[in-house]
């Protein structure tokens, strides 16, 4: 029997309590593309992605994520995973297709921290408005259309007064998750983690909150810069808007460049990412950093991460 498996991120699905500022700023600052409002939600994606939305925003009492998508590998995945999650004891929720605009039949559920994830397969890929369209037949929209404009989404970072090493035995376990770098403490053997199920070095990565008022908190969404260019580019228009922002700078960990910033209207920080190193080997080894290294890890160079209050602060998952 084949087992199912994920076959990359999917979206984040945003409530905020203030809906127009955080359109505006996800479409206009960002430069998401909004490709459909339906229900009181707005779908988005940036110019390289290829299904409906990638993000998508709706108005609640306070900010929160809904829930974080993942895209199966193959149709009957799905079915898959509901069968393995509820023989390991999980309460799976079957979402009817068309329930969620754009996508197909799928399932959600919760990790042990409560963070709810939702698994797909189908989704549409609609093509670009003539006008927004580009001449290049692999990428819906024109690039540098408005705003940063990154070209996709790319990694999702989840927080959690939790024992991390429990998060990461149930994506290992149950998800197919495998880990490529983490942090091991002196009384802890896991105190951050980045899993992937792709080639990148983490689709998803764990951060400790010992202290959040509950142990489902995000920390942060992420899309992709090509260079770092566009990343000093991004810092320039965030200065233009007054918007206060954490980077350049570089990671250890994952190697890659960073700028974070959070969304005025719901206080959801975005990194917005660039550079790194991709994994090919399929025995690959964890790397493992202690808690001595972990300023080198957040912080190669550049604007510091650990040391930035308003870094600490995540929404509830």
């Amino acid at each position: 029997m084949t087992l199912p498996e994920i076959a990359k991120l999917g979206h984040v699905a945003l409530v905020t309590p203030d809906l127009d500022k955080s359109l505006w700023f996800f479409r206009d600052v960002i430069g998401l593309e909004v490709t459909e409002e339906k229900d009181d939600t707005i779908y988005m994606r940036a110019w390289g992605d290829f299904e409906h939305h990638t993000f998508s925003l709706k108005a609640g009492e306070k900010a929160k994520v809904d829930h974080i998508g993942w895209k199966a590998k193959r149709p009957e995945d799905v079915q898959g995973f509901a069968l393995l999650l509820e023989k390991a004891g999980n309460e799976v929720e079957w979402v009817k297709a068309g329930e969620e605009t754009g996508q197909g039949e799928a399932i959600r559920f919760k990790l042990p921290s409560q963070h709810a994830f939702e698994i797909y397969y189908d989704m549409d890929k609609p093509l670009a408005e003539e006008d927004k369209r580009s001449i290049l037949k692999n990428q819906r929209y024109k690039s540098w259309r408005k705003g940063i404009s990154p070209r996709r989404i790319d990694h999702v970072n989840i927080a959690t007064s939790m024992d991390i090493s429990e998060i990461h035995d149930y994506l290992a376990n149950q998800l197919g998750f495998k880990l490529r770098e983490y942090v091991s403490g002196k009384d802890e053997p896991m105190k951050a983690a980045w899993m992937s199920v792709t080639n990148l070095v983490h689709d998803i990565a764990l951060s400790p909150r010992p202290n959040a008022a509950t142990p489902n908190q995000f920390h942060h969404i992420s899309y992709w810069l090509d260079d770092s260019q566009d990343l000093l580019r991004a810092a320039d228009i965030l200065s233009e808007q007054g918007i206060k922002f954490i980077g350049p700078g570089k990671h250890g960990i994952s190697q890659a460049l960073y700028l974070y910033v959070m969304d005025p209207g719901s206080g959801c920080r975005v990194e917005l990412f660039s550079g790194g190193y991709l994994i090919f080997e399929p025995d690959w080894e964890p790397i493992v950093w202690t808690e001595e290294e972990r300023s080198v890890g957040n912080t190669y160079w550049g604007d510091t991460v650990q040391d930035k209050e308003e870094n600490q602060l995540t929404i509830e998952a």
